[in-house]
């Protein structure tokens, strides 16, 4: 693979992304490289305020709106307020933070980093034109899906186990999508990425006191930089690769970006993917709209 880089995205004129969480580190990058070849980028953002300080440092046609992914009332207005749309960047997560709930009493990474992009994908899917990309994690290779308990309501809550099932679920999520949008006929693509290790506020807020040092030093020591880990959505975003690629560094952390990064076997499986569709519709009260 060549090194391919965010200077090698054509021009997006006349096209509208969406990228959640676009206020800092990945998401940010995103959208600001987005908006530097001419896309109208929406920020979709928890809050406002940072969400305007991230746009003053970007050039060309940035607006921000709210978007809550804890609050599927949220999800539903931000969608409601889109005309069209030619890509949505499901970017937005949070990760191996303490146990607390979403507004809608889903365990709140599952309810972040998974069902808010679930409902907020099926809401938008009628108007969008291209594709969704999800970003997702390597470390979906230490999740496992409980369908029967799925927000962590029978079981001790364990942080990074809690983390890896909502990337794990970000994979499965991509596939079934894939495969409903195929069968509906239509043309829009839905692929996933991860980032390798960058060093973003990500991991500087787990609220774990004895975990957080350690990611802040391996920040500084190991992690490659927010324009290393936003590459591989860039190239998701900009690159005519098949639906249900995953894209991210060659050697899992660092390398050369390619559409074929390494997932799981559990990542790989139609049926526990079609069964979490079915269980995320339930919860998110939202269907395949197509």
């Amino acid at each position: 693979m060549s090194e391919w880089t965010a200077a090698d995205l054509p021009s997006f004129s006349g096209r509208t992304v969406i990228v959640t969480g676009a206020n800092s580190g990945l998401g940010e990058v995103t959208a600001r490289e987005l908006a530097r070849v001419g896309a109208k980028v929406i920020l979709a953002v928890r809050s406002l305020e940072r969400g305007e300080a991230a746009a003053a440092k970007m050039t060309g046609d940035v607006e921000v709106r709210s978007l809550d992914l804890q609050d599927l009332s949220s999800v539903r207005e931000f969608a409601d307020g889109i005309d069209n749309v030619d890509i949505l960047v499901n970017n937005a997560g949070i990760m191996a933070v303490p146990y607390a709930l979403t507004v809608d009493g889903f365990e709140s990474q599952i309810g972040t980093n998974h069902l808010g992009h679930f409902a907020l994908t099926n809401h938008l899917l009628p108007k969008i034109t291209d594709r969704v990309v999800t970003v997702s994690s390597m470390m979906h290779l230490i999740g496992w899906i409980s369908l029967k308990d799925l927000n962590w309501k029978a079981r001790p809550y364990l942080a990074w186990p809690a983390y890896g099932q909502s990337k794990l679920a970000n994979l499965l999520f991509t596939k079934e999508l894939q495969r409903r949008l195929e069968a509906a006929g239509s043309t829009v693509r839905a692929v996933a990425a991860h980032p390798g290790y960058s060093a973003t506020n990500l991991q500087g807020n787990t609220g774990n006191r004895f975990g957080t040092p350690i990611w802040v030093a391996g920040n500084k020591f190991f992690a490659t930089t927010p324009e290393y880990g936003a590459r591989q959505t860039l190239y998701a975003v900009a690159n005519d690769i098949p639906g249900d690629s995953f894209v991210g560094p060659r050697y899992s952390m660092r390398g050369p970006t390619t559409a074929h990064a390494v997932r799981s076997p559990l990542a790989r499986d139609a049926k526990t993917a079609t069964a979490l569709w079915d269980l995320s519709e339930q919860l998110t009260d939202t269907k395949f709209p197509l």
